[in-house]
């Protein structure tokens, strides 16, 4: 009754599947358990993609002490209680710290984090982390200073195809049966890089698949006892795009806040709310609800599309999607999914512009491509005597002295200025809405018709 995914975890860095950028020949993690000297970190990735079963293969490897925790489950005193487990292990083994495995480390709070700092920081454990959020926003900066984060991806089409290979050849139950495959397209695209998922389908068509077949009574004599024949067992199992998808039809996976339909049904969310379809976009939010997800998760959500997707189109909608987000922590549930409504419906409704959202992306590239350029003197702040001296700050207009409070004068660094001395506009460009020609008017007034 072992389901097909626990019974195929790898037990080593050979067996294990993807994510070569990090276990691959002399790549960060393989050197590092090569080494045997294992540093905190944290595991990112979407679910399926072997966080825990990495953990795992590094503890089994250095045989290492275990701990496992689960934030959904796990408090401080379990947190202290583990730490002082580990002590023992440490006086014991002076030379090794046992690793504290930490599943969805991103759930734990703030004082839950707090509890861990010393032990990190003094060696007691090890700690390894798995998350399907940002670290950046999630883990407490004084935990992830101490932490180095890896960024995990899903798994490639090639891999998946590689791991079928192997349940069909190495896994007993399944290779007990004639198992042919024939298509793989519908397979592949259900499981979406999500290694768990794609071998649950694989249990779940070849574990189902002998069900269709009847059994026949042996009616050749009727004097000898009764008799069943399976036919199952001489048919042979075809996998194929049709069946792949009348199983999951008949069968649907259940929604699974951690991580099988997680990802999918908030990004049906978002793509909804960015096509302007405010029912659809409602719709999988309630299915999000339905299935138990984080109230707080689905706000933060809201909150992004507002400034990706509608953006300065109507500023207005950050402000409906932070306060739907600060209504939720203030008034709790079930009560908070009606504000998370009037925030979905109003998003979707909204006009829309990702005019902010490429500015930002097209000054980030354009930081890699030119490094640190010096910001002109007149801008610099100059603090002390002798940086007034060398000119920080001379020559610098107020605004607020000029009419209209606005002085015409140099911004950027002279390396993104044309010759003229002032530049069309790299970053930011207005997109066609009510909201946006007003802004364009207004820097076109001030600036000369920067936009062409």
């Amino acid at each position: 009754m072992v389901p097909l995914a626990e019974r195929m975890r790898p037990k080593t860095l050979d067996g294990y599947i993807g994510q070569q950028h990090l276990v691959g020949p002399n790549k960060v993690l393989r050197r590092m358990i090569e080494s045997g000297h294992i540093a905190s970190f944290i595991l990112w990735g979407p679910p399926g993609v072997g966080k825990t079963t990495l953990a795992k293969i590094i503890a089994q490897t250095l045989d290492l002490p275990f701990y496992t925790l689960s934030a959904v489950s796990s408090g401080v005193k379990e947190v202290r209680e583990v730490i002082e487990r580990a002590k023992k292990d440490r006086f014991f083994h002076p030379d090794h710290s046992p690793i504290l495995f930490i599943d969805e480390i991103h759930r734990f709070s703030k004082s839950q984090q707090d509890s861990l700092l010393e032990a990190v920081e003094t060696g007691v454990v090890t700690l390894i982390g798995a998350t399907t959020e940002n670290p950046s926003f999630e883990v407490i900066r004084p935990l992830l200073s101490r932490c180095q984060v890896y960024t995990l991806r899903p798994i490639g089409d090639d891999d998946l195809l590689q791991l079928l290979d192997r349940v069909l050849h190495e896994d007993s139950e399944i290779s007990a049966k004639h198992v042919v495959v024939r298509e793989t397209t519908a397979l592949l695209r259900y499981a979406g890089g999500d290694c768990r998922k794609f071998l649950n389908i694989v249990d779940l068509v070849c574990g189902e698949y002998a069900d269709d077949f009847d059994y026949e009574e042996d009616e050749d004599d009727e004097d000898e006892e009764e008799t069943e024949t399976p036919k199952k067992a001489e048919q042979v199992i075809e996998i194929t795009d049709q069946l792949v998808t009348a199983r999951l039809q008949e069968n649907p996976l259940a929604y699974d806040k951690d991580g099988e339909m997680h990802y999918d049904l908030v990004s049906a969310m978002i793509k909804s709310i960015r096509g302007s379809d405010p029912d659809a976009a409602v719709y999988y939010m309630a299915r999000m609800i339905e299935g138990g997800e984080d109230p707080a998760f689905i706000a933060r959500r809201l909150v992004i599309s507002a400034s990706e997707d509608i953006g300065l189109a109507n500023p207005n909608a950050l402000l409906i999607a932070n306060a739907a987000f600060d209504a939720v922590q203030k008034i709790g549930w079930p009560e908070g999914r009606i504000p998370l409504a009037e925030a979905c419906v109003y998003l979707a409704s909204s006009p829309k512009s990702n005019a902010a959202y490429n500015a930002i992306n097209s000054a980030l590239q354009k930081v890699r491509e030119t490094g640190n350029l010096p910001v002109p003197l007149h801008l610099r702040n100059a603090p002390t005597q002798l940086m007034a001296k060398e000119g920080y700050g001379q020559g610098y207009k107020y605004a607020h002295d000029y009419p209209g409070h606005f002085a015409y004068q140099q911004y950027l660094p002279d390396a993104l200025v044309t010759e003229g001395g002032m530049q069309q506009s790299l970053f930011y460009h207005p997109q066609p809405n009510a909201q946006e020609d007003k802004l364009k008017a207004q820097l076109n007034m001030l600036w000369g018709e920067r936009f062409k």
